[in-house]
């Protein structure tokens, strides 16, 4: 048997498109010669992938090119710090409410805890401390409009109150203090924003929670919100659908916040004095039963219980 060998030719290899070739001529890029559009998108795309460490070191970055951000540059800035502080403000609060419970029993590993929650304390305090560095040095100072000024000046407010928030004694009153001062500020800019603007209404959100929280004010509070809810409401129906959205929705909580501010104003004030005539209905009514017969005293217990259910339903 004679087999016949055939030998095939040489593939030819294709050649690479113009496109192509560019790719593989390019140097790899490295981060720290990204354009300020690359390092905005490099935020981005860590705000997606949810780490926010990396989030708010490109937009430092940004910061760091020189000039006035825009207005989602800004944007970018605040998510990137707020989700970033956020998770140690949760961690803050659970701990908290771990040691109530731990103290409550006697637990012996109250020391271990108390440590771990400082450990948490420190870190709100070193992002409160690293936000404001760069809105004192290189923002608050760039800002070529009031809308820009207000907003710096509000973040910065904040997060001092965030911090307050977390901590007692002298780190507490200072931070309480820093918070304040920069809230009256942007709040004496905020007066050149329309009523309805969001950041304006931010501002009155954000600043009666502190007077409400921080600086234990109900009543100072509850003034800036209704002023402001005041103010803007009649001005609500001239926005365009996007802005109609965002600013009624911050006015919702406006509201929702002035509702419970009031009721438990109203509560602490008169908690007294309804007791006092809670007591009183109860002592004529069981006063009455005493030349009532036993069969329909039930009855009247039972309505005066119904009575009470009744006015606490209308309250």
């Amino acid at each position: 048997f004679f087999f016949l060998m055939i030998r095939r030719p040489p593939r030819s290899t294709p050649k690479p498109s113009s496109a192509a070739s560019d790719v593989y001529k390019r140097q790899p890029l490295k981060f720290e010669q990204m354009s300020k559009e690359d390092k905005i998108y490099m935020a981005k795309l860590a705000e997606q992938a949810e780490r926010y460490d990396d989030m708010v070191k490109h937009m430092k970055e940004v910061v760091g090119l020189g000039g006035d951000l825009s207005n989602d540059d800004r944007n970018l800035l605040s998510v990137a710090y707020k989700n970033w502080i956020g998770t140690r403000r949760s961690a803050w609060r659970a701990v908290s409410a771990i040691e109530q419970k731990e103290e409550a029993k006697g637990s012996k590993h109250l020391e271990l805890l108390r440590l771990y929650k400082g450990k948490i304390e420190n870190e709100v305090e070193n992002i409160c401390n690293d936000i404001a560095d760069l809105l004192d040095k290189k923002l608050i100072p760039k800002a070529n409009n009031d809308e820009a000024q207000v907003f710096y000046l509000k973040m910065k407010a904040d997060y001092f109150r965030y911090f307050a928030e977390c901590t007692t004694g002298d780190k507490n009153k200072k931070a309480g203090e820093v918070a304040d001062e920069a809230y009256k500020k942007a709040t004496e800019k905020v007066t050149q924003l329309p009523t309805t603007h969001a950041i304006r209404l931010g501002l009155a959100l954000n600043y009666s929670v502190f007077l409400y929280e921080i600086k234990n004010s109900p009543q100072e509070a509850c003034k800036l919100a209704k002023t402001t809810f005041d103010g803007a409401i009649s001005d609500l129906e001239h926005l365009e659908d996007e802005q109609y959205k965002e600013s009624a929705s911050i006015m919702q909580l406006l509201r929702d916040n002035l509702t419970l501010w009031t009721s438990e104003t109203e509560e602490e004030e008169g908690g007294a004095k309804e007791k006092e005539e809670d007591l009183q209905l109860f002592t004529s009514l069981i006063l009455s039963l005493i030349h009532i017969s036993e069969p329909t005293r039930p009855e009247r217990i039972s309505y005066a219980v119904f009575c009470l259910k009744k006015k606490k339903k209308q309250q």
